[in-house]
């Protein structure tokens, strides 16, 4: 069990330092980071200057950025792994699909979620948003992006190896994500306190449920 763990831990750590700094030659964390940003600053264009309307839409289109950001990595999470055979060394050390795949939500959230809510308050003065508006925006995705990186596992599970497997994955992400969009943005509003509390639990089912279903869609590509 110990010696199990070390190598989790150690597989954590890779995970990590590939996904946040573009080892695999795709961007790292800095894409979905630039893309997100580029959200925030090209919105006020499209909609004028009215701070009014950016202070009281803002905070949704920064979810959107957030949902949209997200799909940028799905293609590097599992297929590079999988076609270098790093899967089939891993288990036959005895680790378990379902540990590796709990460690891969671990990492991409490390390497996306947290760059993301860094780069929230610099999004929120673009978009008027006040103190008050982004501190629940800041506890909205803290609590929302866990299902984003869990969702995102998964689907780069079911996708590896699939032709044009990243435009399908992106796809398939969009009505998945669509409840934690739904209660992060209902979260914002007045009153919003059950909104961040459902947003919580959709994203605590995703978080339990993505380990099996990443797993079992990465055991039938290596079949």
């Amino acid at each position: 069990m110990a010696r199990a763990l070390r190598q989790l831990a150690l597989i954590f750590r890779r995970d990590c330092a590939l996904l946040l700094g573009g080892a695999r030659g795709r961007g790292g964390a800095t894409l979905p980071l630039l893309f997100f940003l580029a959200v925030a600053m090209l919105y006020p264009f499209g909609v004028g200057p009215d701070t009014r309307l950016l202070a009281r839409t803002g905070a949704g289109v920064i979810w959107v950025a957030a949902l949209l950001a997200a799909i940028l990595p799905l293609d590097r999470l599992i297929e590079p792994d999988l076609e270098a055979g790093f899967f089939d060394q891993w288990t036959l050390r005895g680790l378990s699909e379902e540990a590796l795949m709990l460690v891969r939500v671990a990492a991409h959230w490390l390497s996306f979620g947290v760059p993301l809510m860094l780069a929230t308050p610099i999004a929120a003065g673009l978009l008027a948003i006040d103190g008050a508006q982004l501190l629940r925006l800041e506890l909205g995705l803290l609590l929302g992006t866990p299902g984003l990186a869990a969702i995102g596992v998964t689907i780069a599970a079911l996708t590896a190896g699939l032709r044009a497997g990243a435009a399908l994955g992106g796809l398939l992400m969009i009505p998945l994500a669509v409840p934690l969009l739904i209660f992060g943005a209902g979260s914002l509003q007045p009153g919003g306190e059950n909104g961040l509390l459902l947003l919580a639990a959709a994203s605590l089912v995703a978080v339990a449920l993505a380990p099996f279903a990443a797993g079992a869609a990465l055991r039938a590509s290596r079949e």
